[in-house]
């Protein structure tokens, strides 16, 4: 459209651009802004000097307006100095025609404007087309994988008779920890998944030691401990989740750098495998054992507190015991609702 207080002026482009384009002219300034907002327009041929309004704050408006900024504009003058020109160009016009017209300059200059503003919109339909195929993608792939690592820590816990649902309690457990230090959903979610498979190294060790009702020999320890490296190594290949092997890897290391694999110390342990050594040995306090009974819920809140700065972050033991403090009816053991939310969310993909 072009906007042009002569009547001359206007009729010389319709007569110009009516065979290639839509032509709408209006002769007043002030009915610019309604027309643009309330009609589709490509590309609008402004004049700079309007009778009824000033060509350059219609373009300031234009270019305000977050519906009309992408609206392509042209600004024609009669002012043939580089000043105009340079004062058009710092307005933020596309690009200026001259009166009187040159009618091939004129036809050019738009017919480029609209063959860019068509390769805009084509490239913003292509990428709101590509973004939706990916995100459908990343979609698929996290439901995928949340239900590989549900159905992983199912299996870890399929080899243990006596560990059934350990896997679970000590993600549910780790998530509660990390709910009451102000964790937000998605790393909620992270640390759950990693309490799920912090035992998956076991896969690679034998039932048999598992297993075994009596006191383990040194090999038959030594083996146990390789449970933390084979989890890393399998779970150090799932690319789309970088953190998930440190849960695996490092939920035996201490507090005071005597654990393993790798001995480290204090902070130095990623703060996910601090909250899971806690929830994991919890768990294996207050659970069944080939060569122990439960322990009464007093006895495992002691060797927590015991455990505190040398083998635990007594931060996190603080939170624990916190959390054993409030379960006076003992039911830390059973499910809750919330627990289910993020199973679901993580079967389905979702970040919590």
């Amino acid at each position: 459209m072009a906007v042009d207080g002569s009547g001359e002026a206007l009729r010389k482009l319709r007569q110009i651009l009516s065979s290639r384009v839509t032509f709408t002219g209006l002769s007043a300034g002030r009915e610019l802004l309604t027309y643009l907002r309330w009609n589709a327009v490509d590309l609008v041929l402004l004049s700079t000097a309007l009778p009824d309004s000033d060509g350059f704050e219609l373009l300031r408006c234009i270019h305000e307006d977050e519906k009309l900024r992408s609206i392509p504009v042209i600004m024609m003058t009669t002012d043939q100095s580089q000043k105009a020109e340079a004062a058009i160009t710092m307005a933020g016009a596309f690009d200026i025609i001259r009166k009187p017209f040159v009618p091939i300059i004129v036809v050019k200059k738009v017919e480029q404007v609209l063959e860019l503003e068509y390769l805009h919109r084509h490239l913003r339909s292509e990428v709101r087309r590509q973004t939706k195929l990916a995100e459908e993608r990343l979609e698929s792939s996290r439901r995928l994988f949340g239900q590989m690592v549900m159905a992983l820590s199912e299996t870890i816990d399929a080899k243990d008779a006596y560990t059934r649902g350990h896997s679970r309690r000590v993600a549910r457990y780790a998530r509660m920890i990390s709910a009451r230090i102000g964790w937000q959903n998605e790393e909620k979610v992270k640390i759950y998944q990693m309490g799920l498979l912090h035992d998956i190294g076991k896969i690679g060790v034998p039932e048999a030691i598992i297993n075994k009702p009596d006191r383990l020999t040194e090999e038959e320890y030594a083996k146990i401990r390789e449970h933390t490296v084979i989890g890393s190594k399998i779970l150090g290949q799932v690319e789309e989740f970088p953190e998930l092997a440190i849960g695996a890897r490092s939920h035996h290391e201490r507090f005071d750098g005597r654990g393993y694999p790798d001995g480290m110390a204090g902070e130095a342990i990623p703060v996910y495998a601090r909250i899971i050594a806690v929830a994991d040995s919890y768990d294996a306090m207050t659970s069944r054992r080939s060569y122990r009974d439960i322990l009464p819920q007093h006895v495992a809140r002691e060797e927590l507190l015991r455990g505190a700065g040398s083998q635990f972050d007594p931060r996190f033991v603080k939170v624990m015991v916190q959390i054993i403090d409030e379960d006076v009816d003992y039911l830390l053991h059973e499910h809750d609702q919330e627990e289910d939310q993020i199973r679901t969310a993580i079967q389905a993909g979702q970040p919590g």
